[in-house]
């Protein structure tokens, strides 16, 4: 059957023995990275956040050639902005919109590239589950992608959820489904990687250095930082929450929220590690937004932090990039622990760590993936993920690149333009 060769398969993965610990690749890349920083003033292109989306610009304009500069205001990687936390899903039946689709499967290709170039394993085939009622968004969006394109997702019978995971606690009301080609991708080492990628391919890299202004003048684009002014013929802005001060046009249309991730020490560890529990969505029909998580990852790979994963992909409060409350509060644990009671018996015993992460919102929560206006094709931006944007990381830099370079892109970013919202 093939659901059930899909499961056992999957959950039976090995890892890749030769993959470094992430502390010592941030070591590595951090001492290239100060080894990468010239006294070079002018360049042909500046991408101004090495994040996840500014990493793989930098690595695309870099192994196509050109002369490129990566100013990033922390260490590489750092916790501050949106893509920290050692695990983001990856999934194609994309519920928010069918037409991410197509940038889904070019950005598998893109991880998969970065995986044959580096050695490394990124992307982690766990299958991901589905829980919820069938008029929820969540499942009737996922329907939508998966018939227009064809994605397999597989219903789970009463059989197979007693069987393969016992774990969760589900109503019979709602629907229950795998799609078996998702899983994660991790997104510090990604980061690290791409950077690393893009420093060897001569991008030059500079971090703890914070982007003040930047100006056009005809044909060139003055960018002044707190410690030097450069110049280059072509900006890219890829500053995740920061993004609405680089761009105070768009600052508008971008909304940052707090929004809180945990891991916890389940009452019986071993049933969700990896290897034996999947990535998970839970659309709770008492609540608003979706639930998600993660098996637990040994720390020998993937580093810290320690226990099983989840997050609650609903607003939290708005707040200012430079002035996050990164203190936990009650309500943002309690809320995690009524869904984890509810939906997974043994899924709690104790708060391991909770951490802060940051969602820069659009009006309709899809990307902007753009020139930015009136600067005659000469800045391009990619803000507004939405908290669902890392997955794309690997074709968004491809994007970047192409926009920059060449003015226009073959991937389909028509319905993520800037000007929507005017």
């Amino acid at each position: 059957m093939k659901r059930r060769e899909f499961i056992n398969r999957s959950m039976g993965a090995t890892m890749l023995a030769s993959t470094a610990p992430l502390s010592k690749l941030f070591a590595h890349v951090n001492e290239i990275a100060s080894k990468s920083v010239t006294q070079d003033a002018n360049y042909d292109v500046i991408v101004v956040g090495v994040g996840s989306m500014g990493s793989s610009t930098c690595y695309h304009l870099a192994k196509q050639g050109h002369k490129v500069l990566g100013l990033e205001q922390f260490d590489i990687p750092h916790e501050l902005g949106s893509y920290a936390g050692q695990s983001r899903i990856i999934r194609k039946a994309y519920f928010e919109h069918p037409d991410y689709v197509p940038l889904l499967e070019r950005a598998y290709q893109n991880w998969k590239t970065l995986e044959d170039e580096t050695g490394a394993e990124l992307y982690f085939k766990t299958g991901l589950l589905y829980y919820g009622k069938s008029d929820h968004a969540l499942i009737k969006g996922l329907w939508e992608s998966a018939n227009k394109y064809s994605i397999p997702i597989n219903e789970i019978t009463s059989k197979e959820q007693a069987s393969h995971f016992s774990q969760f606690r589900i109503a019979d009301d709602y629907e229950r489904l795998i799609e078996p080609d998702a899983g994660f991708v991790t997104p510090e080492r990604a980061v690290l990687l791409y950077t690393e990628r893009a420093i060897q391919s001569g991008a030059s890299i500079h971090t703890k250095e914070k982007t003040l202004e930047w100006k056009r003048n005809g044909s060139t684009i003055t960018v002044k930082t707190d410690k030097k002014t450069y110049q280059c013929k072509k900006l890219v802005i890829t500053a995740g929450p920061w993004a609405g001060e680089v761009v105070p046009g768009l600052s508008k249309d971008l909304k940052v929220t707090r929004q809180m991730i945990a891991w916890v020490k389940p009452k019986n560890w071993k049933r969700f590690e990896l290897g034996n529990f999947p990535c998970w969505t839970i659309a709770d029909h008492e609540r608003p937004g979706i639930y998600y998580g993660f098996p637990i990852l040994p720390t020998s790979q993937f580093g810290g932090p320690i226990g099983m994963k989840l997050a609650h992909h609903y607003h939290g409060d708005v707040t200012h990039a430079d002035r996050v409350n990164r203190i936990p509060t009650q309500e943002d644990e309690s809320n995690l622990i009524r869904m984890l009671n509810k939906f997974m018996p043994e899924g709690y015993e104790s708060t391991h760590v909770m951490k802060t992460c940051l969602y820069t919102n659009t009006p309709d929560e899809n990307f902007v993936l753009d020139f930015v206006p009136d600067q005659q094709k000469n800045v391009v931006i990619a803000a507004g993920f939405s908290g669902h944007g890392f997955k794309f990381s690997s074709v968004v830099g491809e994007i970047m690149a192409e926009l920059a370079i060449t003015g226009s892109t073959t991937q389909p970013i028509g319905f993520l333009n800037a000007q929507r919202f005017s």
